[in-house]
């Protein structure tokens, strides 16, 4: 199910005022984390003027990966978050809090 489709039918449930399974529910918060992250990648990238091949080459990933991180197709490791940190000049902040998230970058001081 693509995330239109999945955010509609989320919608859909809750207007019905019905209760989602809590498999579900653990599901949509660990998709929801993804996205939110490939979103905070995506938006430092482009603040930087940097293509996704070059941000690969800084965090030694291939252009895919970035790609894939981007679209909240994957979760990355704790070594792989700390080395896009570096090749985004920035520090990592993720804060998660019964059932939301927010993920920043925080440009080093120049």
């Amino acid at each position: 199910m693509n995330h239109t489709r999945w955010k509609l039918a989320r919608e859909r449930a809750v207007a019905e005022g019905r209760r989602e399974a809590p498999e579900v529910e653990a599901m949509r918060t660990e998709i929801r984390l993804a996205f939110d992250l490939g979103q905070a990648v995506y938006d430092r990238r482009t603040a930087l003027g940097l293509s996704q091949a070059e941000l690969a080459m800084r965090a030694n990933m291939t252009q895919p990966q970035v790609s894939k991180l981007e679209l909240g197709g994957t979760v990355p490791t704790l070594p792989l978050l700390a080395r896009l940190a570096k090749a985004l000049d920035a520090s990592l902040n993720i804060a998660l809090d019964d059932g939301t998230s927010s993920v920043v970058f925080t440009p080093h001081a120049a």
